[in-house]
């Protein structure tokens, strides 16, 4: 299809916590297209998890729209829905359960959603799912804490790719990892996107990250969308002090990053002083 795959029309959200209003989000317009990566970042409490909790369904937003291909969510999600929209968490020890083996943790949407029939597809069907992800199908009969962190994640991966999703809503989905793990991590996810045609709401606060996996960034502070647009142009030219203030805080590697984060801070800098 064309267009956006998902979008958010004026969507804000609001917790009742201990006899407060607390806005999680407020007046967001956004759309995902279909097939690219759209990442979401900014600091602890911007909102950028409620908004992948939102796009899931595990929250009902307070007001607003939210589209899937053109349609409105409903608040109670029927299966058929769920099983297009997936979640990859950050931390896949929580995520996946202790008591199953990774066979039974792969078989179990597969069985939901009506996938496969009888024992031998099914079998087969969780091989595969362990091979795409780079796991030998041995894996199968492993207990995840039996796993390296790398591979825990890879079986969260193939669980979310178990139900053939169009989007998936990747939440921080590396930064439980080490460095090396995660880049063979952010690679596999780049590879299946490619060759399932998949959509990413890439949730983070690693702007390292988006630069090397992302199509298209939406920075937001304090629940509030400040700017969004593609990020070869939003890390050269930020409009907003917040996402110059992101940018300048990346780790320097290599002289190129270092004259960025440089420009970004200079940046920053000018915006703040003329505001």
């Amino acid at each position: 299809m064309s267009g956006p795959i998902l979008s958010f029309e004026t969507v804000s959200k609001t917790f009742r916590v201990n006899g407060q209003d607390v806005h999680a989000l407020a007046d967001v317009d956004l759309a995902i297209e279909a097939g690219e990566c759209h990442a979401i970042v900014g600091e602890s409490g911007s909102g950028k998890t409620t908004l992948g909790n939102l796009a899931l369904g595990i929250h009902a937003p307070s007001s607003g729209t939210i589209r899937f291909e053109g349609d409105a969510l409903p608040a109670k999600r029927p299966l058929a829905l769920k099983r297009r929209i997936q979640l990859v968490q950050q931390n896949p020890l929580s995520a996946l359960n202790p008591k199953r083996r990774v066979g039974a943790s792969l078989r179990l949407p597969l069985e939901v959603h009506g996938l496969v029939q009888g024992r031998a597809q099914r079998r087969e069907r969780i091989a595969e799912l362990l091979e795409e992800v780079g796991l030998e199908p041995g894996h199968a009969e492993r207990a995840p804490s039996s796993l390296s962190g790398g591979q825990r994640q890879r079986v969260a991966i193939a669980r979310a790719l178990a139900c053939e999703p169009d989007l998936i809503v990747l939440d921080e989905p590396t930064s439980a990892l080490d460095v090396l793990v995660q880049a063979r991590v952010l690679r596999l996810l780049a590879d299946l996107r490619q060759r399932r045609g998949l959509t990413y709401l890439f949730i983070t606060h690693d702007l390292a990250v988006v630069r090397n996996l992302a199509d298209r960034v939406s920075v937001f502070e304090r629940g509030r969308l400040v700017e969004s647009g593609q990020v070869a142009e939003i890390f050269a030219n930020p409009q907003h002090p917040y996402t110059a203030r992101l940018i300048a805080s990346i780790p320097v590697v290599t002289d190129d990053e270092a004259a960025v984060r440089a420009a970004a801070s200079e940046r920053a800098d000018t915006m703040e002083n003329a505001a």
